[in-house]
């Protein structure tokens, strides 16, 4: 049966491109695209990515959020919290003074006011960045620094500060917390937790 236009146009955007577990960033790289952007003078991409970073937000949650989810009274506010459209639960997470200063910088640009978007679309102020043109941006990022573009996604944004937690602590129930996921078992599986991970972290335990 021959497929129609409206059919077709239904088609997920990431259809036949290569899928599965993508990579977290390394501090290195997050400050190594941090600068080229800053370089290029690319406010918007710089406050986008690093609220990416602090967020630990899925795409969805993270493009419809607005100045005044995360602005009050003409000043950043040091952390925020979100409702999840995948699950209608509520996320916290904090805004650190660097994502501060370049949110700032970008509200000021752009002159967006409480009730914005916090990123628009360039064409229709009124409707926010799409998911499609986020994974393009990240694509662009990764491969400005030499990163393969295949082993990268906008989850490695989700789970690049999630992944640094826990290396840095083992604690997968704050982990599970900051990514509002509501069972364990996600948190494990979208963090790639071996067996053996878990047996070195019960090791390093002693009672």
């Amino acid at each position: 049966m021959p497929v129609t236009n409206s059919e077709s146009d239904k088609s997920p955007w990431n259809k036949g491109k290569l899928v599965g577990q993508k990579a977290p960033l390394k501090p290195p790289e997050v400050w190594a695209i941090r600068v080229r952007l800053e370089l290029a003078n690319r406010r918007r991409d710089l406050a986008l990515f690093n609220l990416a970073v602090d967020s630990k937000l899925r795409g969805c949650d993270l493009l419809r959020i607005r100045v005044s989810d995360v602005r009050t009274g003409g000043e950043i506010r040091r952390g925020a919290k979100i409702l999840q459209s995948k699950t209608g639960n509520p996320v916290q997470f904090e805004v650190t003074k660097c994502t501060r200063n370049s949110i700032e910088a970008w509200c000021s640009f752009s002159k967006l006011q409480s009730h914005d978007w916090l990123f628009p679309s360039r064409k229709d102020r009124k409707r926010h960045l799409t998911t499609r043109q986020y994974a393009r941006l990240v694509e662009r990022w990764v491969g400005a620094i030499d990163l393969p573009r295949s082993s990268y996604a906008t989850h490695s944004m989700r789970r690049t500060k999630a992944t640094l937690i826990h290396r840095k602590t083992g604690n997968l129930r704050a982990v599970q917390l900051l990514l509002g996921h509501t069972k364990i078992d996600s948190t494990v599986r979208y963090l790639g937790v071996e067996v053996e991970d878990a047996l070195a972290l019960a090791e390093s335990i002693e009672l």
